[in-house]
């Protein structure tokens, strides 16, 4: 029976504390990687600890958004912490999604849609004109273009992604309830998994309170 797939996303500092969310999520209902983002890999001790992470999958959630020089420079500074996944912003442009592809080796090189943070009046305070659907296609048929390896948008574009991109989709702003916290555009598991999402990337709802509940809670919430 193929398994779902989960991110759990280590958002902390505390080392002790990733060691327990890793250490409390492994079961054998689930396929489980961690995504370590940018408050985990600017810690201290955050780069030594993946350093000696084995056997597991991970996702470095650098969300990389610079000129091409400087992705391609900092993608060869993290290669010897082997991440399965990394993220680039796909609103880097064209050349610099691929020259990132072009040095990224065996790591999947994961293009960044819009922020389940914001929102079409969010987009028009920054200064897009463009409904946040149809710059999501543009933006997938870029990471088409340049041939990235996955894509990370909200749950509720999977189905306009995969118009234009047929590899991977991963997808954060999953939510058990309707307490969405600081994001915007959010489904459920269940939700998620039946739009065609391949990765869901769960955070807060795991890693607050009591980890094994959670955990069990979301298998039940699958079944």
């Amino acid at each position: 029976m193929k398994k779902n797939k989960i991110f759990v996303a280590c958002d902390s500092k505390n080392i002790q504390k990733v060691k327990e969310i890793i250490q409390k999520t492994q079961n054998s209902k689930l396929k489980i990687g961690y995504k370590f983002g940018l408050e985990f890999l600017n810690s201290k001790n955050g780069r030594k600890f993946i350093s000696k992470l084995k056997n597991k999958i991970t996702f470095g959630d650098y969300k990389l958004a610079d000129i091409p020089n400087t992705c391609v420079s900092t993608i060869k500074a993290v290669r010897d912490l082997k991440f399965n996944y990394l993220t680039i912003h796909i609103s880097s442009g064209l050349n610099a999604l691929k020259a990132a592809k072009k040095v990224s080796g065996k790591t999947k090189l994961i293009g960044v849609t819009i922020l389940t943070s914001l929102d079409n009046k969010s987009l028009k305070e920054i200064g897009f004109n463009k409904d946040l659907n149809n710059i999501v296609l543009e933006q997938a048929k870029l990471a088409n273009k340049a041939k990235l390896d996955a894509i990370v948008c909200s749950p509720k574009e999977v189905n306009i992604v995969k118009k234009v991109f047929k590899k991977e989709i991963i997808t954060p702003g999953i939510r058990f309830n309707s307490n969405a916290g600081d994001q915007k555009r959010t489904l459920t598991p269940k939700q998620a998994y039946k739009n065609g999402s391949d990765w869901l990337v769960i955070g807060r709802p795991i890693t607050e309170g009591n980890i094994k509940n959670n955990l069990r809670n979301l298998i039940n919430h699958l079944k």
